[in-house]
């Protein structure tokens, strides 16, 4: 089938960073996400020079077009402590840098939470830009919408077109996570309807072409529950149904499109999801 966007998974590194590519191309994947480091430490060191070249070459031999790397879980830019603020902004620098020496596209995160709204959003266009003065171009910074829970920024799009706006830089875009869009009621509905009205706004705010990346992910939970949890696709509140609607929604084509769903054999992304995220594009 031709014409597809670049389509695949976050997959593992463990064991060095070309064992991504074997990981990658083992589900059929064209495009991959993964962990440059241990996303759950604030430490997040620069791969052997040896690892990186191995990187490289294993992705020329391969079909995976685009890479993109996931920040740690404990980044929180808008946080109200000063030191956690300091910490985000190294590990994210840290690891966008890991980024740029393997040649990825850029570095999804989560922007973090704040109880006031305001002042997280302040804090958040603070630290994105401080990221992004420190590590030189091309490499992006992504920002991820959330489910919304926990006083979590981004679950609202008009966040992310403020966000956006406010740093006013081309190297700040973002990623679309199915899942988190339908909990938080962002796109409460995979309808043709629903998706037009919410990504015709999308393009009229601040342009479609933000969107580099879709982690495409079914829900466990139902529209509005505000609970982050990730199901293979057509077993989840979304459904095929809502996939087959959202792919045929052409004006989000150019993003590469990764799963992150539990694997029917819950061992993550396989090549069966990958095949029934193709199928959608049928």
């Amino acid at each position: 089938m031709t014409n597809l966007p670049l389509i695949g998974g976050h997959v593992s590194a463990a064991g060095g960073l070309k064992n991504a590519i074997a990981n990658g191309t083992r589900i059929g994947a064209t495009a991959i996400q993964i962990f440059g480091a241990s996303p759950r430490q604030w430490k997040a060191l620069m791969p052997p020079e040896a690892h990186v070249e191995g990187f490289k070459e294993a992705q020329s031999e391969s079909e995976i077009k685009s890479v993109f790397l996931h920040a740690a879980y404990l980044v929180n830019l808008a946080s109200a402590n000063p030191e956690s603020r300091d910490k985000s902004v190294d590990s994210l620098c840290n690891h966008m840098r890991i980024a740029q020496a393997i040649g990825a596209q850029g570095l999804i995160f989560h922007m973090g939470s704040n109880k006031n709204r305001d002042e997280g959003l302040a804090l958040t266009v603070e630290g994105i830009k401080r990221v992004l003065d420190q590590v030189d171009e091309p490499v992006q910074l992504i920002m991820e919408n959330s489910a919304g829970g926990g006083s979590k920024l981004g679950a609202d799009f008009d966040e992310l077109a403020f966000l956006h706006k406010t740093v006013s830089s081309e190297r700040l875009k973002i990623c679309l996570d199915t899942a988190h869009a339908f909990e938080s009621n962002a796109l409460p509905e995979f309808t043709e309807s629903c998706t037009k009205k919410v990504f015709d706004k999308w393009e009229s705010d601040f342009g479609l072409d933000t969107i580099v990346a879709i982690h495409v992910n079914d829900s466990k939970t139902v529209a509005g529950s505000f609970h982050d949890r990730h199901e293979n696709l057509g077993e989840g509140h979304i459904g095929l149904d809502g996939f087959n609607t959202l792919t045929a929604e052409k004006r989000l084509h150019h993003a590469s499109w990764m799963l992150e769903v539990p694997g029917f054999d819950n061992e993550g992304p396989d090549a069966r999801n990958v095949d029934l995220l193709r199928g959608c594009f049928a």
